[in-house]
């Protein structure tokens, strides 16, 4: 009895304080990756289903990473634009609209077209979100608002790719029109329940009296933080081959795709299990050391693959990587925050959401290169070096990063106030 107490207190103080706009905004990304099925079977919905190539299926992807790389800056800028609000509704519903028309489009042409303006839709209200989160929570409660804004993400998405391979089985046509829907489903709960967080212009004035505004430019002239963009490009390469590089290596080892999926299960079975506990012990902690630590550790995680002969083995080296992804991208997402100014939150998420994009790009076609070059053991060894020149990297940057005050959000700092969830502590 007295460990139910105890969970049900550490539940209680990770949910607590949290206002209820956040707890909206984290039900809309749960229902959105609930609903996210196309990612998972589009592969096999133009090879098996459509009968195109997988030199095709392979361009059609990178068509919809490419997507996504365009928006990154697109949505980042829209929200400080427009509003975290209006750009939430304009990706969401665009989305919504082109994932359907997806499951429609017969030409290999306006396959690969509306493909690509799904990425660009998707991946469009990422910088909103991660902006908008950062206006309506206080400062001091930042990393465990992002801890579980990732834990509902992957959450969502273990339940949606095991249903993905169900709803493939009866109708390919079904798994569009249901993530079309759910997509749309999150559009009017934006709309019926958040209301717009984006500092209004009195605050805009105070924090820049010369009424110079944050462009692109200014983004990419910010030296430290877009050393933090490279940065976490960097450690995007390194957890990207646990999809790209990961199950290339295992197939030319001799397993099968069961085996591969039985080790990458680890890793989402960890993130739902581990991510708020975890949490917990790094809310309060040096950011520094915790990002040096987990770049280190996603680096040798997957370095150890190398010595790996087995599937047990193998799920132990995705154990120690997917502990570094637990602590590394609430912490990383938050530093991203406190580098940002107030009025330009969307253009800098926006930057730091395309590292992950651009690593989605790159990541394949250099994990390819390098397992045909030379052999998967200098994939793995390469990974232990980028990861700890990562870690190296913040060491050295996060001594130039001032410490950010705790402080309560207030009408005066955003649009409306954040009413702490009734009940809630």
């Amino acid at each position: 009895m007295p460990y139910v107490l105890r969970a049900r207190r550490a539940v209680r103080e990770t949910v607590s304080g949290l206002p209820r706009e956040f707890w909206w905004l984290w039900t809309s990304t749960l229902v959105n990756r609930l609903g996210a099925f196309v990612a998972t079977f589009m592969a096999l919905y133009l090879t098996l289903d459509r009968g195109y190539s997988a030199t095709y299926a392979g361009l059609v992807a990178a068509l919809h990473g490419l997507g996504g790389v365009i928006s990154s800056l697109g949505g980042g800028v829209m929200a400080d634009r427009l509003g975290r609000r209006p750009t939430l509704l304009i990706a969401q519903a665009s989305t919504a609209v082109s994932v359907a028309l997806l499951g429609f489009v017969r030409d290999p042409v306006a396959i690969a077209g509306v493909a690509f303006l799904v990425g660009m839709a998707s991946n469009a209200s990422r910088p909103a979100v991660q902006a908008m989160m950062a206006d309506i929570v206080r400062p001091e409660d930042r990393i465990r608002a992002f801890s579980l804004n990732y834990w509902a993400i992957n959450l969502g998405f273990a339940i949606s790719s095991m249903a993905a391979g169900f709803i493939a089985e009866a109708s390919y046509l079904a798994g569009f029109l249901i993530e079309a829907a759910m997509t749309m489903a999150c559009a009017i709960l934006v709309f019926l329940r958040l209301p717009e967080s984006r500092p209004d212009e009195t605050v805009k004035a105070a924090a820049v009296p010369s009424d110079d505004s944050v462009s692109l430019g200014t983004v990419l002239r910010d030296g430290r933080f877009m050393s933090v963009v490279g940065l976490s490009f960097l450690v995007a390469l390194v957890f990207q081959q646990g999809s790209v590089g990961l199950p290339v290596a295992m197939g030319e080892a001799g397993f099968t795709p069961a085996e591969y999926g039985m080790a990458i299960a680890v890793n989402g079975v960890l993130i739902v299990v581990l991510q708020i506990p975890v949490t917990r012990f790094i809310e309060h902690r040096d950011p520094r050391r915790l990002l040096i630590v987990s770049s280190a550790l996603a680096g040798y995680g997957f370095g150890l693959t190398a010595f790996a002969g087995s599937v047990g083995v193998i799920a132990l080296t995705v154990c120690v990587w997917t502990l570094a992804e637990i602590v590394n991208a609430p912490t990383q997402t938050g530093l991203v925050v406190r580098l940002s100014p107030l009025h330009g939150r969307g253009r800098y998420q926006g930057m730091y959401t395309m590292s992950w994009a651009v690593a989605g790009l790159v990541a394949p076609l250099l994990s390819g290169f390098v397992i045909d070059r030379f052999g998967a053991e200098w994939l793995w060894g390469s990974c232990a070096v980028v990861g700890t020149v990562a870690g190296l990297g913040y060491g050295v940057l996060m001594r130039r990063v001032p410490e950010e005050k705790p402080a309560a959000v207030s009408e005066t700092e955003v649009g409306v106030r954040a009413q702490p969830e009734v009940g809630a502590g």
